[in-house]
């Protein structure tokens, strides 16, 4: 069994963008070493964000792969019947409206005839 172990140090670009954020916000007077401390959580804070996006990330792949399998599942029953050419298909027409028609005929005549 093999544990990997990621690395905590955070990449170039992290640093350099955490250190250009930390100087865009430095106060007057603040000191070199304060504002090394305030680029370290700046670094920390985006090391988090990105973590956290990863897991956002792969949940909705988890999601969309399990829903395109759904559907995998669901078309392919319904492709198997359509295969056989031997399958006849009977639609069977409802009664009542040919009953309507003949009766609303036959009382039309009636009215006409009277």
């Amino acid at each position: 069994m093999n544990i990997q172990k990621t690395s905590n140090a955070p990449s170039a670009e992290t640093q350099a963008e955490a250190m250009q954020i930390a100087k865009a916000t430095q106060k007057p007077g603040q000191t070199k070493e304060q504002t090394r401390l305030v680029a370290q959580g700046i670094q920390k804070g985006i090391e988090l964000y990105k973590k956290q996006q990863k897991v956002k990330s792969r949940e909705r792949d988890k999601i969309r792969k399990k829903d395109l399998k759904e559907k995998q599942q669901t078309i392919e029953p319904v492709e198997a019947p359509e295969t056989r050419s031997e399958q006849i298909i009977v639609h069977k027409q409802h009664w009542l409206p040919w009953v309507l028609v003949i009766a609303s005929w036959v009382g039309f005549a009636a009215y006409i005839a009277l």
